[in-house]
């Protein structure tokens, strides 16, 4: 089986996330796409970051329905910060006789030498870089595949933004996803 993993913040998940899945599912012919929130982001400074169980469960309904998309929550359950190379660890474990395709977006290229073990990382999976609006796939490790996709020039920061701002942020996330940061609260501080 082939299997894409997606990992990330998802502060919240919002519909570029869910493009850029389907759309790595389909180009690169995977069986299933699983998307992993990370507990304690280690790039990140971690403020104005929902808690995991929230991230978790946004995530849980934007890809109801679709039946390639899954929701991991073991970087969740390891706590502490989460880091790539232990969760590819423990995913070669449980797919043992699987490939592994690591998604991530061109945004995130310019940090990979910030990656601990970025090496081993790359030894486990086949790397993937897709296209993110202002991060063009230029000057590419060969270890890299890169994947075009259609540009959605959306970010959960632009999301959390309009929450704070008391903007309609209706259409950039999945509806079931609205209803849940509004029912919540979240977002409206920070």
């Amino acid at each position: 089986m082939k299997i894409g993993i997606l990992g990330g913040t998802f502060n919240p998940v919002h519909v570029g996330h869910l493009i850029l899945a389907e759309e790595a599912r389909e180009k690169l012919g995977l069986d299933k796409i699983i998307f992993i929130p990370a507990n304690l982001p280690p790039h990140k400074d971690n403020i104005d970051i929902a808690n995991p169980q929230a991230r978790l469960k946004m995530l849980k309904l934007a890809i109801k329905g679709n039946k390639h998309f899954v929701a991991s929550d073991i970087e969740i359950k390891r706590e502490g910060r989460s880091y790539t190379i232990d969760t590819i660890r423990a995913l070669k474990e449980e797919y043992t006789r699987d490939e592994l395709y690591f998604i991530i977006g061109s945004d995130l290229l310019t940090y990979l030498d910030e990656w601990k073990d970025l090496d081993k990382i790359m030894s486990m999976v086949k790397f993937i870089a897709a296209t993110r609006p202002g991060y063009p796939l230029e000057n590419i490790p060969a270890y890299i595949k890169t994947l075009s996709i259609r540009a959605v020039d959306i970010s959960g920061f632009s999301v959390r933004q309009c929450v704070k701002e008391n903007k309609s942020f209706r259409y950039l996330v999945p509806e079931t996803v609205y209803n849940y940061i509004n029912k919540n609260k979240l977002y409206k501080t920070g």
